[in-house]
C-alpha cells in the first residue's frame, strides 16, 4: 500500500475516534479518507455500490449527529417548537461548550421551554431527562456507525 492509501485510512480511522470526540467531525473524516481512496484509485475502486452505501452511511451519521438532541426532545414529548430550539441550541453550543455543556444546555433549554409551555416540572424534567438520554445514545450510535463505516471501508481496500 502507498502513502495515499495509508492516509485514506488514516482519516476513516480518525473518524471512528472524531465520532466519539465532540467538535470533531468524525462522519466528515471518514468520508475524506473514502474519497481521498477514491480519487488517489482514479474513481475506480471502491466500485460504485460501495461508494454509494458508505456515503449513505456516513449521511446517516452526520444526521444522527446534528439531529439528535431535537428527536430525542420531539421524542420525549416536547413540542415542535423546543425540538426546534433543543436543535439550534444543540448546533451552538457545539461551537462553544465541551460535550458537557451541549448536553446541560440543551437539557436546561428544553426544561425551561417545555417548563414555560406546559408549567409542570414533572413533564418538563421528563422531557430534559429523555432528550439528554437521546443526545448519549445518538453518540453511541454514532461510534458504532462509523466503526461500521471502518470495517465496510477497509473490507474494500482489502478484497
Amino acid at each position: 500500500m502507498d502513502l495515499l492509501t495509508w492516509a485514506a485510512i488514516g482519516l476513516a480511522l480518525l473518524g471512528v475516534v472524531g465520532s466519539a470526540v465532540p467538535l470533531v467531525p468524525g462522519a466528515l473524516l471518514s468520508l475524506s479518507g473514502l474519497y481521498l481512496y477514491w480519487w488517489h484509485t482514479g474513481y475506480s475502486d471502491p466500485g460504485l455500490i460501495v461508494l454509494v452505501a458508505l456515503t449513505l452511511l456516513g449521511l446517516l451519521i452526520i444526521a444522527v449527529d446534528w439531529l439528535a438532541g431535537a428527536i430525542s426532545a420531539k421524542a420525549g414529548g416536547a413540542s415542535t417548537g423546543t425540538a426546534a430550539l433543543a436543535g439550534v441550541v444543540g448546533f451552538l453550543l457545539f461551537f462553544v461548550a465541551g460535550p458537557v455543556g451541549i448536553l446541560l444546555g440543551v437539557a436546561g433549554v428544553v426544561f425551561l421551554a417545555e417548563f414555560s409551555r406546559t408549567g409542570n416540572p414533572t413533564t418538563s424534567g421528563r422531557t430534559a431527562v429523555y432528550t439528554t438520554v437521546g443526545m448519549l445514545a445518538s453518540t453511541v450510535a454514532q461510534v458504532l456507525l462509523t466503526v461500521l463505516f471502518f470495517i465496510g471501508f477497509l473490507l474494500a481496500i482489502l478484497i
